[in-house]
């Protein structure tokens, strides 16, 4: 690949980028939009998606995971836990000191009619769509997948 080359494919790249950002962030804040009515706030929503894969996780863990400061984090776990949303897991017998956190069966519920909400936008959305259109979507799929692998 020639120094040109590279340097059309560097401009093409940033150009797709500054096309693409604004239409990803349009699609988010609209499935976000879908679920706000979900009585939950997105903060809390992100931790139940966090916490589902990972039963028993601990406190710390989920503030590094997510970013987020410890005392923070803390007080969302009790409030999620008050909400019935987790549960503390029971203690590992091989680390006292473990005692993580699970999502109860009205946590898992929340997050699978979230998903349902969402997913049902968006299949309206995309049968206002030509089957070409939509070929197109499908098409991008997989080289979005790859985006920050």
């Amino acid at each position: 690949m020639s120094e040109a080359d590279h340097h059309h494919g560097t401009d093409d790249a940033y150009a797709l980028a500054e096309a693409l950002r604004p239409a990803l962030h349009r699609l988010y804040r609209q499935l976000r939009r879908e679920s706000d009515e979900a009585e939950l706030s997105p903060l809390h929503a992100l931790l139940l998606v966090a916490i589902i894969p990972q039963p028993g996780i601990g406190v710390a863990e989920l503030a590094r995971m997510e970013r987020l400061r410890g005392p923070t984090i803390s007080g969302h776990v009790k409030a999620m836990e008050r909400d019935g949303l987790i549960a503390r897991a029971d203690p590992d017998p091989n680390d006292r000191r473990r005692n993580g956190l699970i999502a109860t069966e009205k946590g898992q519920e929340f997050i699978r009619r979230l998903k349902q909400r969402r997913t049902d936008w968006l299949a309206s959305e995309l049968t206002k769509l030509s089957p070409q259109q939509r070929d197109a979507i499908r098409a991008a799929i997989e080289p979005l997948m790859e985006i920050g692998q």
